[in-house]
């Protein structure tokens, strides 16, 4: 059964905006848990500017389900999750001047670092998870790692302007997920899914779990929490029901 991952970064770019306590990230993830979300997905980012140290720590002591620690491989952020010990750490490229994650990683450009984070990781116990492009050379790599999981980029999809685009990339995705399920990984996807263009994805069979952050808080400021979870659970679990 496919799975919602829920991102709740963007709570705690709401609290940011003020300096203050609320609203709390974590508040969020016990409600997105108790909607039915199967894992709470959270980026901490070099700069802290939203999730921060005491996020990630009181997370790991909240969630009941799966925390995923999105994190660029530096070795302040290693060390880090290596105290934590999520569920699942997905490494992600990381710029400081983007306002959100712009695209998949290299894995292919640096195997052998990536081999060691990975190693490094899962010494640990620690799920490894790389977020690529649906690109064969790059899940190529991610096989090459000792990966448990690749995240394959679906903003492309997401931001296509026709339906061509978007008709095209889905192709991409749906190759891409074939072939990496084939190499022996768990396959999920996330960036920039939305309840407009989520279903099409929920629909590639092989894909596991899709990781669903601004969309689903943006939804939440108008119905609630636990309510946008759920109508995103109706999306995932509806989109393999055979048509009668």
């Amino acid at each position: 059964m496919l799975r919602l991952a829920v991102n709740i970064d963007h709570i705690a770019t709401v609290r940011e905006a003020r300096g203050g306590l609320e609203p709390d990230p974590v508040h969020a993830a016990v409600l997105a848990e108790m909607a039915g979300a199967a894992g709470i997905v959270c980026h901490l980012r070099e700069d802290r500017r939203h999730v921060n140290d005491r996020d990630v720590r009181v997370l790991r002591d909240t969630v009941s389900t799966k925390l995923d620690l999105e994190m660029a491989a530096t070795n302040e952020i290693i060390a880090i999750a290596l105290d934590v010990v999520p569920d699942l750490a997905t490494i992600v490229p990381e710029k400081r001047e983007e306002l959100t994650t712009e695209g998949g990683l290299d894995v292919a450009g640096n195997p052998s670092y990536y081999t060691d984070v990975t190693a490094i990781l899962q010494g640990k116990g620690i799920g490894v998870s790389y977020f690529v492009e649906p690109d064969k050379r790059q899940i190529d790599a991610v096989v090459a790692t000792g990966a448990d999981v690749v995240e394959l980029h679906t903003g492309t999809y997401a931001n296509a302007r026709t339906r061509s685009e978007a008709e095209g990339e889905l192709a991409r995705l749906r190759m891409a997920a074939d072939y990496a399920a084939e190499a022996g990984l768990i396959v999920t996807a996330g960036h920039g899914l939305d309840l407009r263009n989520l279903r099409p994805i929920a629909e590639i069979d092989v894909i596991e779990e899709v990781s669903i952050g601004h969309a689903l808080i943006s939804r939440a400021l108008f119905v609630g929490m636990e309510r946008a979870v759920r109508e995103y659970l109706e999306v995932v679990r509806t989109a393999r029901i055979p048509m009668s």
